[in-house]
């Protein structure tokens, strides 16, 4: 069958199921769950139903799975599978923050046409974030400060470093720097990217032995824009190759913004001339958002969603949603999900109770070999050595930092995490006091080039095994 024809009968087998599915539950409640934001992948053995929302997600499973599975039975005439999942809609223009994947070199426009040299005059094929959609707080003023003067000015902070956990603004901020050049300064070659997608176009460069027209390409930029950069923490040939880019730029005064889930001191495989190269300009931290902020963002999110939601149930999704900006815009799209359902505006019960399915669905549960990958990353050493004899202080350090962090994220009792890292209940007891003791005192901490607060570092490393 020709691929034209698979297409073909894949959409007419969806509409049949579509109508099935309609004669069974009736127009009415087929309109109101499944004409928008419900996608449904069919194979020959499989039904995926894909909903825009976790509390979507498990709301059609306990109201309408069994009309499904007869639905396709029906249709496809065998007793297909039936799973649901949570796909990715459109993102909206406006989004306070945007997902990584959405975060894009301008190198699809390329593909599709003729190279140019004024990467410019290409416009991305999306709209990215604008700073004036970024809610500005404590949290994060120096960081929109500096993000609003290098859209401005470009070179009086330079290189401009931006880091702080996942899902904080970081990518907004790019994004809006991105735009506000493209707006102030037309004339301009512009690059954003991430470093993965640097490090994807050196590779094929290096495949493809066509490396002076890479290099060409991305040190002939006036401005470069690179999130992620903590990728490049390992990568020695790669960093070696930004590193050269970096120079070039920085010798005839371009502009470099880079952001990182991390400040460049706590890349424990990187460098020294690069990790100072990045010190060497403005850098700034972005905190998890505090409660106004919170209430801000929710704000804000809500009006574009088009939901209602009374003051209490708002001041409750800000107080359960602490971590990050897309944990609370996940609530919020729940929430919204819900009022759209039911038609009604949401109060504290509803919020309640919606929310309550999504923290039991979406939870997490930490594992002490979790501490253990997170500790090795940040510290630049093996497992094995965790476990092993060793009482050198590059070891016993994190070892002693790893056991206290498990007995404090997982359930993990003091033998089990004993036996673990090759200990017996009584070490990892007295491993949880010394490291109470660090952190009273704010002990600074050897990491790969230099020193670092402890209390900062416990916060990367916590921000780090929330993300992984």
């Amino acid at each position: 069958m020709q691929p034209d024809t698979v297409a073909v009968e894949r959409r007419r087998t969806d509409g049949a199921l579509r109508e099935e599915l309609q004669h069974r539950i009736g127009a009415a409640a087929f309109n109101n769950w499944f004409h928008d934001g419900v996608q449904f992948q069919l194979s020959a053995e499989r039904v995926v139903v894909g909903c825009n929302s976790p509390f979507m997600m498990n709301w059609l499973k306990k109201r309408f799975r069994a009309d499904i599975q007869e639905s396709a039975v029906c249709v496809l005439g065998a007793d297909v599978e039936i799973s649901f999942e949570v796909v990715a809609q459109p993102v909206s223009s406006h989004s306070a923050t945007r997902p990584k994947s959405d975060l894009a070199v301008t190198d699809s426009a390329e593909r599709s046409a003729k190279p140019r040299r004024k990467m410019s005059s290409q416009t991305p094929r999306r709209r990215l974030a604008d700073m004036v959609d970024f809610v500005v707080g404590p949290s994060n003023e120096l960081a929109w400060t500096a993000a609003q003067a290098v859209g401005a000015h470009p070179g009086r902070c330079n290189p401009l470093f931006l880091h702080g956990g996942v899902g904080l603004g970081k990518t907004h901020l790019l994004e809006g720097i991105y735009r506000a050049l493209r707006r102030n300064f037309p004339a301009c070659q512009l690059m954003l990217l991430t470093a993965e997608e640097f490090a994807n176009h050196f590779t094929k460069a290096m495949r493809e032995r066509s490396l002076p027209s890479f290099r060409h390409r991305f040190r002939s930029a006036d401005i470069l824009i690179v999130d992620d950069v903590d990728f490049l923490n390992g990568k020695m040939v790669i960093q070696e190759e930004f590193l050269h880019t970096f120079q070039q730029l920085e010798s005839y005064g371009r502009q470099l913004v880079l952001a990182s889930n991390q400040h460049p001191r706590l890349f424990s495989r990187c460098s020294d001339e690069l990790i100072t190269r990045f010190l060497s300009g403005g850098v700034y931290r972005i905190e998890r958002p505090e409660f106004d902020t919170r209430i801000e963002i929710a704000k804000r999110k809500l009006k574009r969603l088009e939901t209602e939601v009374t003051r209490e149930a708002l001041k409750f999704v800000a107080q359960r949603f602490v971590n990050s900006v897309r944990e609370l815009e996940g609530a919020l799209h729940s929430l919204s999900t819900y009022s759209q359902m039911t038609g009604q505006r949401v109060g504290m019960a509803a919020a309640q109770k919606v929310l309550a399915d999504l923290e039991r669905d979406c939870v997490k549960v930490v594992r002490v070999p979790d501490v253990e990958r997170v500790v090795c990353r940040m510290f630049g050493v093996v497992p094995e050595q965790l476990r092993s004899a060793s009482r050198q202080r590059t070891v016993s350090q994190p070892r002693m930092l790893a056991m206290f962090l498990a007995r404090k994220h997982t359930d993990a009792a003091y033998s089990e995490i004993g036996r673990h890292f090759g200990r017996n209940h009584s070490t990892v007891v007295s491993a949880q006091r010394r490291v109470e003791d660090w952190i009273q005192e704010d002990l600074p901490v050897r990491l790969a080039s230099g020193t670092w607060p402890l209390k900062e570092l416990m916060q990367s490393l916590e921000h780090e095994l929330r993300a992984s």
